[in-house]
């Protein structure tokens, strides 16, 4: 339940899970009015929940939230609450999200919603019948680049897109002394670093080139044990000492998609990348045209195209004003954003939706079932070493309904 708002400008949220990606969030609602001062809508952070005893309310204390839980259930039907951003562990996501949204509360959840398709359905059937709107947290087609991208393909500037390859490489469970915590497991996880990582390249790919047909793929698992933490533990961190336990899922992933175009994608996720840190990115080829972007560089897309397709030189273009979003938080060209400024944008995207504007940007929890389905059928397949359709895993996922 939610009461009527007081302030029919202000929307009050919830931040429930006080993670680095909790911070997030809530570091999101308190710039947005800074860089879109047009909102219809200005956040008020009203409570936050997180179970870890003292954390919930140290982020009160540090952000200025009016209140503090250990229990996500004891802010569901308050009534000074209108909307929640969901930032716990994936296993928490469908229990957190349906009751919030059948409770009549608005949800920003993360990605991947859930361990596994099912979950992300549920969370947007609840989310539908209850009539409230829902954003997900696919960050990355907000930067500036990915924009410019999107709209070169659409506009044809590199003919038609024939093939592509994406990479999420990332070093975070590189030392074996990494600490096991929900992320290694099946259970509470899902899938391993293809729902972590490999989930933003697919919701790239849907973005930039269209819906994913069939997969091959396959995956490995190359520091089969981790050891226990014995406290609390957020973000990626060492254990010394702790019950080793087995790692139930894949550290790498590495799939050959079609495309509803035909189109040929490969996609790469790694969690133990030694020397990678955040790599991710993508080169898409067309019939006469390339692009390229790497996250690092995230102001920058390398760019080819002419009227013939042989020996063309790739030309690094910078973003600016013109491109998506990047107008709100600088006044020139290769003048960066940051990953905090995605979700900025995100935010953003988040109250006009709520607020009812027509065209709000944003991924719904649409594009998270779609994305899931996929990551689904990634699995299926690498259990199987068989090629996978998407429709086939859908099919299978609703006769067991």
């Amino acid at each position: 339940m939610q009461s009527k708002r007081t302030n029919p400008g202000e929307l009050r949220v919830a931040v429930v899970g006080f993670g680095w990606m909790g911070r997030v969030h809530t570091l999101a609602y308190r710039r947005v009015s800074e860089h879109f001062p047009g909102l219809p809508l200005r956040p008020r952070l009203a409570a936050v929940a997180d179970e870890v005893p003292g954390r919930a309310e140290e982020a009160a204390a540090l952000f200025g939230f009016e209140r503090a839980a250990t229990d996500w259930r004891a802010l569901v039907d308050a009534l000074d609450i209108d909307a929640v951003s969901i930032t716990a562990p994936n296993f928490l996501h469908r229990e957190i999200g349906e009751a919030f949204a059948r409770a009549g509360k608005h949800i920003w959840i993360e990605k991947p919603v859930g361990v596994d398709a099912a979950d992300a359905r549920a969370v947007e059937a609840a989310a539908l019948e209850s009539g409230v709107t829902a954003r997900v947290g696919f960050n990355y087609r907000n930067a500036p680049a990915v924009r410019r991208a999107k709209r070169l393909i659409a506009e044809g500037a590199i003919g038609t897109p024939t093939h592509a390859s994406f990479r999420l490489l990332g070093d975070y469970a590189a030392d074996p002394a990494g600490a096991f915590t929900w992320r290694y497991e099946l259970e509470r996880a899902g899938h391993g670093v293809v729902g972590d990582l490999a989930a933003h390249g697919v919701d790239l790919i849907r973005y930039l080139l269209g819906e994913v047909v069939d997969v091959t793929s396959a995956g490995a698992i190359f520091i089969g044990e981790r050891r226990r933490p014995t406290g609390a533990t957020t973000g990626h961190v060492r254990a010394e000492e702790g019950d080793l336990v087995t790692v139930a899922n894949e550290d790498w992933s590495a799939s050959l998609l079609t495309l509803d175009s035909g189109a040929k994608v490969t996609l790469e996720a790694s969690r133990v990348a030694v020397g990678h840190q955040n790599d991710y990115g993508f080169r898409i080829h067309g019939t006469h045209g390339a692009l390229e972007w790497d996250f690092r560089r995230m102001g920058e897309l390398l760019q080819a195209g002419g009227e013939h397709a042989q020996d063309l030189p790739m030309a690094t273009v910078f973003t600016g004003p013109g491109d998506g979003a990047s107008a709100a938080f600088q006044p020139g060209s290769a003048l960066s954003l940051s990953y905090d400024d995605l979700k900025v944008i995100e935010a953003e995207g988040f109250l006009q939706a709520v607020a009812g504007v027509p065209g709000a940007d944003g991924a719904g929890l649409a594009d998270a079932v779609a994305a899931a389905e996929v990551l689904d059928a990634i699995a299926a397949s690498s259990e199987s070493g068989a090629r996978v359709t998407v429709a086939q895993r859908i099919a299978i996922a609703e006769a067991a309904r």
